[in-house]
């Protein structure tokens, strides 16, 4: 039985609402790793290089094959990747299309 204090949250991986002290512990159990598209493992502070052209939603602009991202922020899914461009601010982009560089 579960103290009637405790807070809740939401699992999005298993789809049910659990008791937080449940969660946190089950977090620290594993750590979050990211992997590039070749499977390197990333870490805040990182710079990639994007594989190929992509077209930024909102922007109106495409990314070219080549580019390099510096300075990366993970993110709490681990196929995403926070990013600094100078002409896009709140780039998120999906891992499988960068390569550590």
């Amino acid at each position: 039985m579960t103290n009637s204090n405790d807070d809740y949250v939401y699992d999005e991986v298993g789809g049910e609402w659990r008791p937080a002290s449940e969660v946190t512990a089950t977090a620290q159990g594993h750590a979050l790793e990211v992997r590039d598209a070749s499977g390197t493992v990333l870490a805040d502070g990182d710079a990639v290089v994007l594989i190929k052209d992509l077209k930024v939603k909102g922007a109106g602009q495409t990314l070219k094959q080549g580019t390099v991202i510096k300075s990366i922020r993970l993110t709490d899914n681990p196929e995403e990747i926070d990013c600094r461009h100078d002409a896009i601010k709140g780039l998120v982009l999906r891992t499988e299309f960068v390569r550590k560089r």
